[in-house]
């Protein structure tokens, strides 16, 4: 197993397979942002399968294909059977905004993706339309709609609640979750980038206490996935809501990942700039036992922390470019 200086076990991959993403969602990507990386600079779908494969001989059990916007890169099913094929690997996950899901939700199933993470801010058409710059809604709902069909179960919709913006849709997509059988994934925006530091942040904490009188929500003892959401549920009503609290209270003492970007670097932490470039290494004709060797030089130099509280400026590159 990998193992970091501070003792703990990394056995979950986050693969980035592309930076690109068709939509421009305000606390991910600047308006007009062209600084996204050429394709021949991303792994190719043999390169990231061969990262991935090292993991898995190093014992990571757990992986998530995110962007960008993973189902604008071609190929991607062949990915995930190759992944699906590496001894020991439990489970394969896939984030996704939700638009391109509709043609591509039943080929992910059958190659191996067993969750789907769907990101929706809102009901509201022009809440969506204005979060991520394009009248989308309708798309997504038909990708929603498309994956049940296609037989994904617990499904999660990932919401950022923005002051001002949607934190008002709350009780909107708790029915509609309720209805559908959905988990709420909520997340507090993280100052990743000017476009991260720019938005009123929701501190979730007070949310929840609100959230655990309304709906009778109680700590969820059970295992939903390898990530960093804390999970309440409700026997009266089904609902289950998950919390991903990176500013307000922080699991970076049980942080059990790393992120691969599209273009071969290791990052070991969201809210630090360590990395480890694997791409020239591989592109150079490295052996597999060198460039398991480097999986672990990079675990080995995990920072213990991030420091989005103490320095919310200090990352300038955005989400999008580091892989969600």
């Amino acid at each position: 197993m990998l193992t970091d200086p501070f003792g703990r076990t990394v056995d979950y991959l986050r693969i980035s397979v592309t930076d690109r993403c068709d939509l421009r969602c305000t606390y991910c990507l600047p308006k007009g942002f062209k600084g996204f990386a050429i394709p021949k600079d991303w792994l190719t779908i043999e390169e990231l399968a061969r990262v991935a494969a090292s993991f898995a001989r190093l014992g990571t059990k757990r992986f998530r294909l995110t962007g960008g916007e993973p189902l604008l890169r071609k190929g991607l099913a062949d990915l995930v059977a190759e992944i699906a094929r590496q001894p020991g690997v439990e489970d394969i996950s896939l984030t996704t905004n939700g638009t391109q899901l509709e043609k591509h939700a039943r080929a992910l199933r059958v190659a191996g993706v067993g969750r789907l993470n769907i990101s929706l801010d809102s009901l509201r058409r022009d809440c969506v339309t204005s979060i991520t710059g394009n009248d989308c809604l309708p798309q997504v709902l038909d990708g929603i709609k498309a994956a049940k069909e296609a037989g994904f179960e617990r499904i999660k919709i990932n919401m950022v609640p923005l002051k001002g913006l949607n934190d008002m849709d709350l009780d909107d997509m708790i029915a509609f979750c309720i209805e559908h059988g959905f988990i709420l994934n909520l997340i507090e925006a993280m100052p990743m980038g000017a476009t991260g530091q720019a938005h009123a942040k929701v501190n979730l904490q007070p949310v929840l206490a609100e959230l655990q009188q309304k709906f009778d929500l109680s700590p969820f003892e059970g295992k939903i996935g390898g990530g960093p959401a804390r999970y309440w549920h409700s026997s009266n009503s089904g609902f289950t809501l998950g919390l991903i609290t990176p500013m307000s209270q922080h699991f970076c003492a049980t942080c059990n990942r790393v992120r691969l970007s599209a273009t071969g670097n290791i990052h070991l932490c969201l809210g630090q700039e360590d990395k480890a470039p694997l791409r020239d290494l591989m592109r150079s004709g490295c052996s597999d036992a060198k460039l398991d060797q480097a999986v672990r030089d990079a675990i080995a130099r995990k920072p213990e922390k991030h420091e989005f509280v103490e320095n919310p400026k200090k990352i300038i590159r955005v989400m999008a470019l580091t892989g969600g």
